[in-house]
């Protein structure tokens, strides 16, 4: 999957129920509605689930993106720097 607007690819990954590529962060699958358990990571051999709290979220701060700043400064959809204020371009 790529961005109609700059051809960026998105990380994806394949519903386990219907086999379509889907973006890595669904929470449902855009073409069967399944829901996907993405939210969780294996640690020392142990499955926990981690807790999605979007409140704490930052969003790119780009203005025409979509993406969300990891925990580099940057965001994960363009790699922008976050600069705290969304751009005036939007």
């Amino acid at each position: 999957m790529k961005c109609e607007n700059c051809g960026h690819p998105y990380p994806t990954i394949t519903c386990p129920h219907c086999g379509e590529e889907i973006l890595k962060e669904s929470i449902y699958c855009m073409k069967c509605g399944a829901k996907i358990v993405n939210l969780e990571t294996e640690i020392n051999g142990k499955v926990e689930t981690e807790e999605l709290d979007l409140s704490k979220r930052l969003l790119c701060s780009d203005g025409t993106c979509i993406g969300v700043i990891g925990e580099d400064g940057r965001c994960k959809i363009c790699g922008k720097p976050y600069t705290g204020e969304p751009s005036e371009d939007s």
